[in-house]
């Protein structure tokens, strides 16, 4: 089992932002072999003595929400504690507790809510990324929009379905065989340009 200091010091120090998010298999596997356990005592219902402090809280996401995505790609694992770190990031916003971190990393209060397959949820993350992080949130901001885009679109993210045993709609088969969140996100950028140039 870690501790709350451990998980901070290996995602915000050892890891750094520049990894947060590059697909690493090495890294995955330095992940499940140091909090596989952890992660597993917290979809128990564990740890939430972890929540009682801005900090602790961070850790506690980062567990729930960033590193089972890493552990278990391509696997229902990936989103087996979401709904524990939504409540967990939603329960911190209301204290404020998120402002008590600084940027960037205060972005993953909100990456939980930019993860539901709920619309209420996605609203919720934009709001908080473009109220709450002034100096780090156009990169957030864009891949709120493309999360979001998704849930109006589809009510779900439909490259989950394999992992999750879904059916996959003629529909979302067509959105996916065209590029998929990657082609959600050049279309956002797309726009932006447009507009830019008007």
């Amino acid at each position: 089992m870690q501790t709350p200091k451990a998980v901070l010091d290996f995602w915000l120090t050892t890891v750094g932002e520049a990894g947060w998010y590059k697909v690493d298999p090495e890294l995955d596997a330095q992940i499940a072999t140091k909090f596989q356990t952890t992660w597993e005592a917290a979809l128990a219902g564990g740890l939430t003595d972890w929540c009682v402090t801005p900090r602790g809280t961070l850790a506690y996401l980062f567990l729930t929400d960033q590193f089972p995505r890493n552990m278990f790609r391509e696997d229902a694992r990936a989103f087996a504690t979401d709904q524990i770190a939504v409540m967990a990031a939603k329960k911190a916003v209301e204290r404020s507790w998120d402002l008590r971190i600084p940027e960037p990393e205060r972005q993953f209060f909100y990456l939980p809510m930019m993860h539901a397959e709920s619309l209420p949820d996605q609203e919720r993350c934009m709001r908080l990324i473009s109220e709450r992080m002034p100096e780090h949130g156009a990169s957030n901001l864009l891949h709120a929009r493309a999360h979001r885009r998704v849930i109006r679109q589809f009510g779900r993210f439909p490259y989950r379905n394999d992992a999750l045993g879904r059916d996959t709609t003629a529909r979302e088969a067509k959105y996916l065989s065209d590029g998929g969140y990657g082609s959600t996100v050049r279309a956002i950028q797309a726009e932006g340009a447009a507009l830019g140039g008007q």
